[in-house]
């Protein structure tokens, strides 16, 4: 059912539906990674609020006016040097002339060393800032700040915690990283289910397909077995489909059985007053109506074939009609003693009609016993689909110029044998309706050897 590629109903069912559950994990994807992004930055900025807070608490000016730090903050990061958590706190003061303010030497962490953070924004007021800005060693931090100003101080001050992106970063690779795989997993395991929902709910065509194979090969006439609502009108439409064609096979042989007989009787009435008869043109008479018998003959043969074949499911035993035509030429060449011997096996089957096959078969039979001294051998092979009879005789043969003679309606090389001149005309005509051969050819037992080649199967297939 997933075969021959996009012309295949499942693959397109399969490759549609993944492809819509492909680009809507991937757009889900990408919203909960941009979700998390904004969550993680709210978590980082809220503890860096809650450490701004504490600094600010930490934070007194003595009597002297100097700024002291009565506490010690409760983050240990901020001791260690570099280790990406800082704080700063930076005085302005306003000289009595009052010219722009004049930054004083910041207080900050042990962690900042010799660094020196950059303060708000000045237009910002005392609103809470906070931006990404570089740090030592390379960090990249989130910085945090507000200008607050402190009682018992106449100046305000710049109070600033920052601390390193890498940890959120981290959280955030982790979080896409599980997010990938989750999703990645889960696509798998949707893209599989649908691809055995497809082939579960596509099961019924297979039905459909073996059922058909079984009536072309004769096991079965018709659609048997029970179908979903969806397929059983389609399946009633083709049972219908297949009564209509055995009906219009059926009328077809009946016309050509009433042309026949309509044919034969005046076909006879001239042969027989044209015998009575001494006059020279009972002569002509007769001569014309025996080549217009052969050619009713040929042409009813060719026209019943041709309405026999359009039937599904018919199937014929091979050996069965070698072995019956077998004992009837024993009997009719009984006074010239030939030997007919027939190798076939019994379950080899042609996909026609048993007239059909005893008409060819018949036809080769008949005319080896008619050239053969002693011995008739036929053989029946079956290679890819279909099978070939060689029906061998002992007789004078022919050389290959001649042997394409043969095969013309109505030519007969020898007068004095009995014959119309029409049988191999008729075989090669039949075998051609259904898509086979006849081939004349030199036999191994010095004679002539035709092999006929037509659809065949076994009883098995």
């Amino acid at each position: 059912m997933i075969s021959n590629g996009s012309r295949s109903l499942a693959f397109r069912l399969i490759a549609g539906a993944a492809l819509w559950c492909v680009s809507g994990l991937a757009v889900g994807g990408l919203v909960l990674s941009s979700l998390f992004l904004e969550y993680v930055e709210r978590e980082f900025d809220a503890r860096l609020t809650v450490l701004l807070e504490g600094l600010v608490v930490a934070s007194d000016v003595g009597e002297d006016g100097r700024l002291d730090m009565t506490a010690v903050l409760g983050e240990v990061r901020f001791e260690q040097p570099y280790s990406g958590w800082y704080w700063q706190i930076s005085q302005r003061r306003t000289e009595s002339d009052d010219s722009d303010p004049v930054l004083l030497e910041p207080l900050r962490s042990r962690s900042l060393w010799d660094w020196t953070l950059p303060g708000p924004d000045p237009s910002a007021g005392t609103s809470l800032r906070s931006v990404n800005v570089p740090g030592p060693d390379g960090q990249s931090l989130r910085l945090i700040a507000r200008e607050i100003v402190l009682d018992g101080a106449n100046i305000p001050l710049d109070f600033v915690v920052a601390g390193d992106r890498a940890e959120m970063a981290a959280d955030i690779r982790r979080f896409n990283s599980t997010l990938a795989w989750s999703l990645g997993l889960l696509g798998t395991g949707l893209v599989l289910a649908m691809f055995f929902q497809v082939r579960f709910g596509l099961k019924p065509l297979g039905r459909i397909q073996v059922a058909l194979a079984d009536i072309r090969s004769g096991r079965d006439d018709q659609l048997t077995g029970p179908f979903p609502s969806e397929i059983q009108p389609l399946a009633a439409e083709v049972n219908a489909l297949l009564e209509h064609n055995t009906a219009v096979v059926e009328r077809a042989r009946t016309h050509v059985g009433n042309l026949a007989h309509a044919l034969k009787t005046p076909l006879s009435v001239l042969l027989n007053e044209s015998a009575a008869s001494t006059e020279p043109l009972a002569d002509t008479v007769s001569q014309q109506t025996i080549l217009m018998q052969r050619h009713v003959d040929h042409y009813l043969v060719r026209a019943r074939t041709a309405a026999s074949r359009g039937v599904l499911g018919v199937r014929t035993e091979i050996a069965e009609v070698l072995e019956d035509l077998r004992r009837t030429l024993l009997r009719i060449h009984a006074r010239r003693d030939i030997s007919i011997e027939v190798d076939c096996e019994e379950d080899l089957l042609f996909r026609g009609e048993r007239q059909d096959l005893e008409e060819m078969t018949g036809n080769l039979l008949d005319n080896a016993c008619k050239w053969a001294k002693e011995q008739v051998t036929v053989s029946v092979t079956l290679r890819d689909g279909e099978f070939c009879i060689m029906v061998d005789d002992d007789g004078p043969g022919l050389p290959p110029a001649r042997r394409e003679e043969v095969m013309q309606r109505g030519k007969r090389l020898d007068e004095s044998v009995p014959g119309s001149g029409l049988g191999l005309s008729i075989v090669g005509d039949i075998a051609g309706l259904y898509d086979g051969k006849l081939s004349i050819l030199e036999s191994p037992a010095q004679g002539l050897r035709a092999a006929l080649t037509l659809p065949g199967a076994r009883k098995t297939d």
